[in-house]
């Protein structure tokens, strides 16, 4: 006999590379960081995505005032939406979520986020955990841990769809199913999750394959 269905009350959304491919804006704003600072750009991109800015440069560049430097580069990159695009599936899967059954927890600001979703005409949920949100950005679990909590439902009926090891990493700190997209990293980098998915156009099947049910209350 099969593992019993486990029920799923809401899902957590990363931003970008999970719901809004922004690997050109995003790259092309820490090139330009890289620039500014006479730093070599590729250790920078092989740990920025999925991690707040201030994070980033802490470690990259621990010589700069990271507060100062990550607000620039983030005002830069809040007013560029050149190079967005939907992950496939995204729209046709939020439309069928009901909107207190899901939450964004990113690691840009609310401006910066708001304004990506409201560019590619997704809805911008009621509850989305920023970067200004948190103490500790990911791969520390703290904000998805708050969008559970702000959403009403206990860390256990909660799915996490991550594209970075830093956010697969969050999700699995909270304890919960991660499926991870392979937009940003390739899926080796992503093995830590329960599922990889190239996109999430067959997000359905994954959780199904997983044993997990979205309850028929989370559904519009």
């Amino acid at each position: 006999m099969g593992e019993p269905t486990r029920s799923v009350r809401a899902i957590l959304f990363d931003l970008d590379g999970t719901l809004i491919d922004s690997s050109a804006v995003v790259e092309r704003h820490w090139r330009r960081f890289a620039s500014l600072h006479d730093l070599d750009v590729e250790p920078i991109l092989a740990v920025c995505h999925g991690r707040r800015s201030v994070d980033t440069i802490r470690e990259v560049a621990p010589h700069l005032d990271a507060e100062a430097a990550a607000h620039q580069l983030e005002d830069g990159e809040a007013l560029d939406v050149g190079g967005l695009v939907l992950v496939p599936g995204a729209a046709e899967l939020l439309v069928r979520l009901a909107p207190d059954s899901w939450a964004i927890v990113t690691s840009g600001h609310y401006e910066l986020a708001s304004r990506r979703l409201t560019a590619l005409g997704l809805p911008v949920p009621p509850v989305m955990v920023c970067a200004e949100d948190v103490e500790q950005g990911k791969p520390d679990p703290e904000g998805y841990a708050l969008a559970a909590e702000l959403l009403g439902v206990e860390p256990s009926a909660c799915v996490v769809v991550e594209d970075a090891p830093a956010g697969v990493a969050a999700g699995k700190a909270l304890g919960v199913p991660v499926i991870a997209l392979a937009t940003t990293h390739a899926a080796s980098q992503l093995a830590a999750a329960d599922a990889v998915l190239p996109d999430l156009v067959e997000f359905a099947e994954a959780l199904a394959t997983l044993g997990l049910e979205l309850e028929r209350s989370a559904r519009a």
